[in-house]
Order: structure tokens, then sequence, then C-alpha cells
């Protein structure tokens, strides 16, 4: 059976090369959605009427329109929101999140997993929040998971949630949804030199996710999928010492700088997919790679490929010339073209290593520095992808090796 691409009713056409959602099996992938038809910009129903600027509310309008439309795609998989086991969200200013949670509530009285961060910018000037889905069909089980020792939320969302052999859960900041960042996750006044505040974080968040996990009969050895949001990459070393106390064998793993988080002070946000264990899984490498002792390229679970998120570098020397606008030719060539065909290059070749192909991607998100750089992206995009998967296009601050400009983050399905 070949993966199904959705397509909701009333969800306006893309404008982009993307498509709205796929169907593997029982999942749902979809597509990010912001306010917008494109054809007006952000899309008249999404927009406060000047004439009435008192009456409504733009955050909340812009909430109200996406979630619709995403309701649309899951309605034409036969699904319903009841059915979203995943959801991240992405606001461009964290002081619209209190209303966007009013909304959020009205389409989910009962609440997915959800992550939420604040990044730079989204495709469509005046578009406030961007909405990624991921769920199921109708008729397949679940189990809303609760860590024992994980703080309650705050917000209105789940801490996991496990379909079939798959753990989802929710993203984690080092809060404790009481006083702010938890006691035992900030650095001591009295003692500033012993200790480090984003190690006792990175600590404090992963001894929580861990209790999710332990709740759903899950270890640490089951991630097949991380994603790092940091507010800043200078803490990246840091942080990477106490990941590798918590994950002694890699896993693959994304690393995006954000701007802000949902508790002031919160320096990291972390999001992980699971499976239960002797769920069997297999690692896939990329010839050559110079970092495989420290980095896993791509897990294979079942059918379904989880790949780490790519940048242009080859990890030994800052921006690989291949991938690098000649200074001696400044006006021949592209420098994100250069880097979007490296990258993407470099994900065919581990689909084929791993026995898939781009054309079975499920879910795509794309993670640029820069905006303006999207348009001369898009065009080395179609020719990796004539038919394209489901897209989330984000700018958000910087990437891990300075230069680059665009990171990728795909999973795969086999028909």
């Amino acid at each position: 059976m070949n993966n199904q691409v959705l397509k909701g009713l009333k969800t306006p056409k893309p404008m982009a090369h993307y498509c709205q959602g796929v169907l593997h099996r029982n999942t749902i992938y979809a597509a990010g959605q912001i306010a917008s038809d494109y054809q007006t910009g952000v899309a008249p129903e999404a927009k406060q009427d000047p004439a009435f600027p008192y009456y409504g509310s733009d955050i909340q309008k812009q909430a109200r329109y996406i979630l619709q439309n995403l309701q649309s795609v899951f309605e034409s998989a036969g699904s319903s929101f009841n059915d979203v086991v995943k959801s991240q969200v992405f606001l461009k200013d964290l002081n619209d999140f209190y209303y966007f949670d009013q909304v959020w509530k009205e389409f989910f009285p009962s609440p997915p997993p959800r992550t939420t961060v604040e990044i730079g910018g989204l495709l469509v000037p005046g578009c406030k929040v961007e909405i990624d889905l991921w769920g199921v069909q109708a008729k397949v089980p679940r189990q809303v998971i609760i860590g024992k020792k994980t703080p309650t939320p705050m917000a209105h969302y789940s801490q996991g949630i496990l379909i079939e052999n798959v753990l989802y859960a929710a993203g984690q900041i080092a809060s404790d949804y009481q006083t702010g960042v938890a006691a035992e996750a900030k650095q001591d006044p009295a003692f500033p030199y012993y200790g480090s505040d984003i190690q006792k974080q990175t600590r404090y968040i992963l001894s929580n996710i861990q209790s999710v996990f332990d709740a759903a009969g899950c270890d640490f050895k089951d991630v097949v999928k991380a994603q790092i949001f940091l507010t800043d990459l200078n803490d990246f070393y840091y942080f990477d010492q106490v990941w590798q106390e918590f994950f002694q064998k890699p896993v693959p793993r994304t690393i995006v700088e954000v701007q802000k988080l949902l508790v002031p002070g919160c320096r990291i946000e972390i999001d992980l997919w699971g499976v239960l264990p002797n769920t069997p899984k297999r690692e896939i490498t990329l010839d050559g790679d110079n970092q495989q002792q420290s980095f896993c390229n791509g897990v294979i679970v079942n059918d379904t490929l989880y790949a780490s998120g790519q940048i242009a570098s080859d990890h030994q020397t800052p921006m690989i010339q291949v991938a690098h606008q000649d200074p001696a030719f400044p006006y021949y060539g592209s420098e994100i073209q250069k880097q979007t065909r490296y990258v993407l290059s470099n994900l065919k070749k581990l689909f084929h290593e791993g026995g898939f192909d781009l054309a079975d991607t499920v879910k795509a998100q794309v993670f640029l520095s820069d905006l303006n750089d999207f348009y001369y992206f898009d065009q080395i995009w179609k020719e990796y992808f004539p038919s394209p998967p489901p897209r989330t296009t984000l700018e958000v601050g910087k990437f891990l090796v300075p230069g680059c400009k665009v990171q990728v983050d795909l999973t795969a399905a086999k028909p």
C-alpha cells in the first residue's frame, strides 16, 4: 500500500513545494500550517478588523484559522483531533501564548503532548504562529502517559502518549511550574563557581523525561529521535556533557537555537520520540562520516527511518568547499543552494544506505537562519522532491557550525 497524500477540503493549497499531509499505515504526518490563504498574505478570516480594533484578537483568530485547516487535513484521513498524538507550536512572540492556549483548549479537550518555542520568523509576514501535528487513525488504541516524578504541566498538554510501540513525549523545560525555573535546576548564587546552569537544567529535564519513559515501560536506550532547542548555542558543549551521561549510545538528533522558551530563565527544551523495549531497530551511518563515534545519522524502526538533522558540514572543517561559495567567484553560484544541495545529497545517501528513497519522506522540517534564503532553497528542494512531502519551514537562530544556513530534518516511511 502506498503512502496516501492527504488534502483537506477546506485547507488552502500550499504556495511552496510541499503537500498538506501523508498517511502511512495508521500514522498521520501533517505539514506545519500558518494563517495564510497563500493568495492575500494573512487570510482575511485570520485578521483583526481595523474598524473594530478592540473586538477579537489576532493570535486567537490565527490559531483558530490554522486549527480548522489542520482539522480538515485530519478529516481527509478519517481522523479527528482526538487522534493527535504529538504537537509542536512555533510562536513569533511568546507573549501571545496565553491567548493562543485559550483557543487550543477549544480544539483539544483532551490535550496531546506539546512543545512550544519562540522562533525568529514565519514564511508569510504578519503570521504569528505555525502549528505542526502528528496523529493516528481513530481505530488505533492509545495510552496517555504520566511520569511519577515529572511536574504537572501548567499549560494544556499531556506528558506523553503511547501508540502501539511508539512513545510521543512532550517537550520539557527546566521548570517545576510553581516557582519558575526549578530550584534543582538553578545555580546556587552562594557557590557561583560550582556547577553550571545549563548542565543543571539539562539533568533536571532528562530526569523528568526519563520518568515519562519509565511510566510507558521504555528506556532512553529506546529513544529514536531527539530535537534540542537551545536559547544560546554557546551552551551546547556543556549541555552535551550531561547528555552523554544519559545516552551512552548516540541517537538521531537535531539541534537549533531558538529565541525564547515559555518560562523565563529556561535555556533549553528537549523533545524525544521513543519505542518500546525489544522493538527491532537498526542504526545507519554515512560512509566516511567523521563523527560516527559521537553522532547517529539515523535509526530504522520497522518501516520508519528517523534521520538526524543535517547541516552543510563534514564536522572536520568549518565549511567544506563543495557547500561554500568560492570567494574568487562571488557572482557564480549561491551559498544557500550549494548548502541545500550538499545537505540533501547526504540525506539521499543516508536513505539509500537504509534501503529508503527520498520519495519515502513523510515529514520534513526545514530550519533556516534567514527566511530571505527560502526562495533559492526551495528551487533545490524541487530537484530532490518531485512529489513533495509535508513540510514545516521556520527561521531560527544559529546552527552548530558557524556559516551554516539551513538544517533539514526528515522522517521517512516505506510504503
